[in-house]
C-alpha cells in the first residue's frame, strides 16, 4: 500500500466563519490554526498547502482566562535601538482585538513560506459583520465555548 500525497493543484480550498464569542483565545487560535493548515482533513499533506480560507468573527467578545488581561504583553520591535513596543492584553482586546487573535494565530502556524500562505487565507473582523458572502462561506462551531 503506498502512501497518499496531495498534489498543490488538486487541493479544493472551502470558506468556512468562526463565531469567536465566548472563546479563550488560545482554544480559537489552534482550532483555526489547524484549518488554516488542513490538519482537520482527511488529505492532509505536511509539505502541501491543503488549508481553507477562514473568517472569524466578532473578536471583541474572545476572552483571555485568569490574569492574562493584565499580565500578558503584545510585544513587537520597530527595528530601531530601544524600540520596543509593549501593551498588555487589557488594552490590547478593547483597543484592536482582531490584532490579539491575528498574533495568536500567526504564532500556532508554521514559521516558512508555507505558513505565510496559511496566515494569507486568515481574516478577522470585530463585529458580525463580514464582506465575503460572495463565496458562501460555511459556519463552523469550535469546541470550548464558554458559557
Amino acid at each position: 500500500m503506498k502512501t497518499f500525497m496531495e498534489k498543490p493543484e488538486n487541493v479544493e480550498r472551502k470558506w468556512f466563519v468562526v463565531d469567536a464569542t465566548n472563546m479563550p483565545l488560545g482554544r480559537l487560535a489552534s482550532q483555526v490554526a489547524d484549518m488554516l493548515s488542513g490538519k482537520n482533513k482527511p488529505n492532509y499533506t505536511p509539505h502541501v498547502d491543503t488549508g481553507d480560507h477562514v473568517i472569524v468573527l466578532n473578536s471583541d467578545k474572545v476572552i483571555l482566562t485568569g490574569k492574562k488581561l493584565t499580565q500578558k504583553m503584545l510585544r513587537h520591535h520597530t527595528g530601531y535601538a530601544g524600540g520596543l513596543k509593549e501593551m498588555d492584553y487589557k488594552t490590547v482586546m478593547a483597543t484592536k482585538s482582531d490584532v490579539a487573535v491575528l498574533h495568536a494565530v500567526k504564532g500556532m502556524l508554521p514559521k516558512n513560506s508555507l505558513g505565510r500562505k496559511m496566515y494569507n487565507r486568515l481574516r478577522v473582523y470585530k463585529d458580525a459583520n463580514h464582506k465575503h458572502e460572495a463565496q458562501q462561506p460555511v459556519a463552523v462551531a469550535l469546541k470550548g465555548v464558554r458559557n
